[in-house]
């Protein structure tokens, strides 16, 4: 196994450059202490993955990546790797969960991307049968080297905009995403704590952390939660730089994740999808269990249904 470093983060922040954007980190000094929001949602496709998404199908061989991709996703990487090859001009198609909201499902299909929609539990062997079908590069949604590296672009901007930075707060689904932002804060900010954050119907990283190993949660279980984008588990490349990079993991209820959609919308003046909302839920409702001081929590992404968001702020 090889462990992505801070040089795959730092040739990663020179692809996605002009593409991803270098997202601000905005103060809120309505929030109780030290905390600062790095607005993810803002991304062209509403979400961090297009970081990694693009990042990966860049380091492809050209004859390789003009032969297309396919990818697997519950919603965002879909978007990022539909709009990455749109980018490209090469073809892509995607292979969705049919639990998938219809905001992401129809926002895939507006990059020019092919869709497909499966029973959630198959959605990674339907994208592993297209790619033999088709001659397609899988480009997964977090188990590759160049999407952890791509994905820890935006640890590399925390550290520019905020060197003295004592905590990061990071969601965790598939674990990608924290990998690569634990790997870049580590190097650029050793002082730093990174801490993960789950919704309790979907801790399997927690309790896989906790044990020392990969605990298998069935995603019947993971489905339950509304964060639609953190129901993913780690893999084995995840888990192990999770296990390095990581000083703790918060879990955040239903009610919490709810609540701070909302006041994010009031006070933070950004809309948050429930995924992007669990790293503000982590400081909002367990400062107790965090470090405190200058503390970042990312918001991952800003992709949710109007009805939702409507009912959320009702």
């Amino acid at each position: 196994m090889r462990f992505v470093t801070i040089s795959d983060v730092e040739a990663a922040a020179e692809r996605v450059k002009g593409t991803a954007l270098h997202t601000p980190l905005l103060p809120q000094l309505w929030a109780p202490g030290q905390l600062w929001l790095k607005p993810e949602s803002l991304q062209p496709i509403g979400a961090f993955k297009i970081r990694g998404a693009y990042n990966a199908i860049a380091a492809l061989p050209d004859a390789q990546r003009e032969r297309g991709v396919v990818a697997y996703s519950s919603g965002n990487h879909a978007q990022a790797v539909a709009y990455a090859a749109q980018v490209f001009g090469i073809p892509a198609v995607i292979v969705v969960p049919d639990v998938t909201p219809r905001l992401k499902v129809e926002a895939t299909r507006r990059w020019g991307a092919e869709v497909r929609e499966v029973p959630i539990a198959e959605r990674e062997s339907a994208a592993h049968e297209v790619a033999r079908e088709r001659g397609l590069t899988l480009i997964p949604p977090f188990d590759h080297p160049d999407v952890i590296a791509g994905q820890g672009t935006v640890g590399l901007e925390i550290a520019a905009n905020l060197p003295d930075v004592d905590t990061v707060l990071v969601p965790v689904s598939g674990g990608g995403f924290a990998s690569g932002v634990g790997t870049a804060i580590k190097a650029k900010c050793p002082g730093a704590k990174v801490y993960g954050v789950e919704p309790e119907l979907a801790a399997d990283t927690a309790a896989s952390l906790s044990a020392g190993k990969r605990v298998d949660w069935p995603i019947e279980d993971r489905a339950r939660t509304i964060a639609d984008g953190l129901r993913a588990q780690p893999s084995e490349l995840t888990f192990a730089h999770l296990q390095r990079v990581l000083d703790g993991m918060i879990t955040v209820t239903e009610d919490e994740i709810r609540d701070t959609v909302r006041v994010l919308a009031r006070q933070g003046r950004l809309v948050t999808e429930p995924s992007g909302a669990t790293a503000p839920a982590a400081y909002l409702h367990h400062s107790a269990e965090l470090p405190g001081g200058r503390t970042v929590a990312i918001v991952s992404g800003g992709n949710i249904d109007p009805a939702l968001l409507a009912e959320l702020l009702a």
